[in-house]
């Protein structure tokens, strides 16, 4: 069954497999003692730390393994605000950053503090600017800024170099979550902090890397212990820190070949999916990206749905649609793009993925897509034909209640009555739906339809569309 979420969690390498069992024969002791059996767990331990450090590209004492890279970004943000609380309490991030940073920055503003996201286009890329201007227009002293050096849901990759610039002309540390591309090679720019995951580039789970730089302020939040710099407590699970850096050089040995190998088969994606499934759009920059990574969203389709079809052919994908989320919420990072969210879906491909693996998934998926579509009774599929020049006819007010109703119904019933008004006329959706407010939009755009603008109703949101097409 071809597994293509690697994004979420990339399958153990084999060297992960191999370093992992010698490990738990060879360094099951305290790497803090100092007999024999200590000495050797020290030993592979210091190993570890000197393999990972090159990949990562600072001094091995300037890293520390944390357990898991959540809690590498939840330290890495902590200690550098404490270590920098004299110089102010605002912190700046993207607004597409991985949810453990937005946590945090959460935190810190319930503490008291103050945080600005620096926006994205509609490829998800912050502007190169964008650091500078949140650093110049900041209510107070910056003592941090974040920024991810690849999203995790859409593959763009961000302008570290240049935004890490900025941030040293202004005095403001930057850290780096490299998570996602890490295993593909080192983060370039001169940051300061950076966070990463073993289990993204096929290490095990549970083990996450802080670097920090000589000469950035740092002070680890309490409670504390002697071990990892007293930067990170608790007793090192040594064998799964020697397997993740044993992987992490090992993928970093096939990463050149492999992307360009990858690559070509994402690009074969992105351009047969619109091909193969009407009303389809590819998010995220088209070039600018990891080379394993494609996502696209469907109109008129149920995410949920769409991902247990997929399973039920064979293929494990992952998805940034509310209608797969507990919340009921469209992903931060599509809004903040402002794309479609509904039938959403991620491909992200492990090393090794078989060409024929997806032309078979480009053979199940527009199957899949109009089953899913015809279940919820979605209008078919038809060419916009837009008329800006037409003269339009008196308005009318044609009132669509999606009340109750969650994604993608209140578009599909937009796209039913469109054509019930002339051109000019304007159709009103009533919804409670959040995911409403980013998928009306977007389906305007991609039918040549004009999106007026929203406003409250009784129990929910009245959004407003002049019919064009």
């Amino acid at each position: 069954m071809p597994y293509f979420d690697t994004a979420s969690s990339a399958p153990l390498h084999p060297v992960a497999r191999q370093a992992l069992l010698a490990a738990l024969d060879e360094g099951w002791a305290d790497p803090s003692r100092l007999y024999r059996e200590g000495r050797r767990a020290r030993l592979l331990l210091d190993a570890a730390r000197e393999a990972a450090a090159e990949a990562v590209g600072c001094r091995p004492d300037e890293l520390v393994f944390t357990p898991s890279g959540t809690r590498a970004v939840y330290d890495g943000i902590a200690g550098a605000l404490a270590g920098r609380r004299r110089a102010g309490r605002h912190l700046v991030v993207s607004a597409v950053e991985h949810s453990s940073v937005l946590h945090t920055a959460a935190a810190h503003e319930a503490d008291g503090g103050t945080v600005a996201e620096v926006p994205v286009d509609r490829t998800g890329r912050v502007a190169p600017d964008g650091y500078a201007a949140a650093l110049r227009e900041a209510p107070d002293g910056v003592a941090l800024a974040c920024l991810q050096s690849a999203n995790h849901e859409v593959g763009t990759l961000q302008p570290v170099a240049e935004a890490a610039e900025e941030c040293a002309a202004a005095g403001v540390p930057l850290l780096v979550d490299a998570a996602q591309s890490l295993g593909w090679g080192p983060t370039e720019g001169n940051w300061s902090l950076l966070t990463a995951s073993a289990h993204k580039w096929g290490g095990p789970a549970g083990v996450g890397l802080l670097a920090v730089r000589k000469g950035v302020r740092f002070r680890t939040v309490p409670p504390t212990d002697e071990r990892e710099s007293g930067r990170s407590p608790g007793f090192e699970n040594l064998p799964a820190i020697v397997a993740a850096a044993a992987s992490l050089r090992a993928v970093r040995a096939e990463a050149a070949a492999e992307a360009e190998r990858l690559r070509g088969l994402v690009d074969r994606i992105r351009a047969r999916v619109p091909e193969l499934v009407p009303e389809v759009e590819v998010v995220g920059d088209p070039e600018r990206r990891l080379p394993h990574l494609v996502t696209f969203s469907c109109l008129y389709v149920d995410g949920e749905a769409l991902l247990h079809e997929l399973d039920r052919a064979e293929f494990s994908v992952s998805s940034g649609s509310s209608c797969t989320s507990s919340t009921l919420t469209p992903s931060h990072v599509l809004r903040a793009m402002g794309v479609l969210s509904e039938g959403n879906v991620r491909v992200s491909l492990p090393l090794g993925t078989a060409e024929a693996e997806v032309e078979r998934f480009l053979e199940v998926l527009p199957g899949v897509v109009t089953q899913v579509r015809e279940r919820l009774g979605a209008p078919k599929s038809a060419q916009a034909a837009v008329t800006p020049d037409a003269e339009p006819e008196p308005e009318v007010a044609l009132v669509v209640d999606s009340l109750g109703k969650r994604c993608p119904i209140p578009v599909i019933e937009l796209a039913k009555v469109i054509d019930e008004v002339p051109v000019g006329g304007v159709v009103v959706v009533l919804s409670d739906d959040e995911a409403a407010r980013l998928d009306i939009p977007a389906w305007c755009q991609m039918r040549g339809q004009t999106y007026e603008g929203e406003r409250a109703a009784d129990r929910g949101v009245a959004y407003r569309v002049r019919r064009r097409a």
